[in-house]
């Protein structure tokens, strides 16, 4: 009897990867005293990087990710939906 054949996906392992960044930066940004949502908000709709602390790296990491991509992350998940 045969095995049935394994997906892999690269978009699950990119959206792992967004959103593990994305909490690193969350984390980031509340360790120094700000507001991460209002900060995370305004750096998706300015894509103005001044907006997330270079604590932690944090600014760094959030750059790396693309901002469409990051929008269909967030989403998704709050829609749950894949």
């Amino acid at each position: 009897m045969s095995e049935p054949t394994a997906i892999f996906s690269i978009f699950d392992d990119k959206n792992k990867e967004i959103k593990a960044t994305l909490t690193e930066v969350y984390h980031a940004l509340e360790e120094k005293g700000y507001n991460p949502i209002n900060q995370l908000v305004g750096y998706i709709l300015s894509e103005d990087p001044t907006y997330i602390t270079t604590y932690q790296n944090a600014r760094s990491l959030i750059r790396k990710i693309d901002r469409d991509d990051l929008l269909q992350v967030l989403l998704k998940d709050y829609l749950d939906v894949k």
